[in-house]
């Protein structure tokens, strides 16, 4: 038999439709306006006013001057060590640490996992953790950055949470067979929770790739400044003169507006393309490691 909606469900549905189509296109549109304004020609774009529905001329030469600038290519591949070292070191350690704490024979587990949840509402503050990685002579160095950093709580906890969840039965019959802790970690859990360790990955990779905060507070040599440090000099400081010795004068200004746009999207680029490849695994990762059966 089939169901005939009713005017309420008619209207629900428009309703839905063209609710979710406006929160689309505002999400959206901040991103193709930075687009069209990065390829834009400077000079027509700095004159236009409103909207941008499409680029204001065609100029990819403030491209061409983010990526001859030095200083963007050194800091481009620092961010990419930090990102792949901090994300490698994140997932061991978090992994280690989810492991143990998920086992039910743990002794003291639960006052364990107390004392580590206190640290999601207490925390010591920036100068004692300043002092504590200046201690360990972390400053200016790339572990500043990957080290204090290795495990956040509230992934261990959900990490904890997807460990759980794997069937008992699998773990005994494991420890019969002779399979040790190691191997029923890396044979046995961590491939039945794939789509938490994918989420996990994600999370951390995009959490090292826009940190700059601690690179302020820890980095002062120039050389081991991440992406994100140097992009908020552009954007923040309005310090694009090293990418402009080529541009005389009266041109400075427009050109100093597209390059601000294009080194947006040099940064940001990278992570909208990594979002497609893990997104089948995000809400099944998380609504497992959120939802203990």
């Amino acid at each position: 038999m089939v169901h005939k909606k009713s005017f309420g469900e008619h209207a629900f549905d428009i309703t839905n439709v063209v609710l979710l189509f406006t929160l689309s296109a505002v999400t959206l549109y901040p991103i193709v306006y930075v687009l069209f304004a990065s390829i834009s020609d400077p000079n027509q774009f700095v004159q236009h006013r409103g909207i941008l529905w499409w680029p204001a001329g065609f100029s990819l030469d403030s491209y061409k001057m983010v990526f001859e600038n030095p200083n963007i290519l050194n800091s481009y591949l620092n961010t990419l060590f930090y990102v792949i070292a901090g994300t490698t070191l994140n997932m061991v350690m978090t992994a280690l640490g989810a492991y143990g704490l998920s086992r039910r024979n743990v002794m003291w587990g639960s006052l364990i996992m107390i004392l580590i949840v206190l640290t999601m509402f207490f925390d010591g503050g920036l100068i004692p953790k300043y002092l504590i990685v200046q201690g360990l002579g972390l400053t200016d160095t790339y572990l500043a950055l990957i080290i204090p950093s290795a495990m956040t709580t509230w992934n261990l906890i959900v990490m904890r949470t997807a460990f759980q969840s794997v069937p008992v039965s699998l773990e005994e019959a494991a420890r019969i067979d002779g399979a040790n802790d190691w191997t029923i970690l890396c044979r046995v859990v961590i491939p039945l929770s794939m789509p938490v360790m994918a989420v996990m990955i994600l999370f951390y990779g995009v959490w090292h790739w826009n940190k700059w905060f601690d690179a302020l507070i820890y980095l002062r040599d120039r050389d081991l400044f991440p992406l994100q440090l140097i992009l908020r000099e552009i954007l923040v400081q309005n310090d694009t003169n090293s990418m402009m010795t080529s541009v005389g004068g009266g041109d400075r200004m427009p050109v100093a507006q597209t390059i601000k746009y294009a080194t947006v999207m040099v940064a940001t680029l990278p992570i909208l393309f990594l979002y497609p490849f893990l997104q089948k695994y995000f809400v099944k990762g998380v609504m497992v490691g959120a939802i203990k059966e």
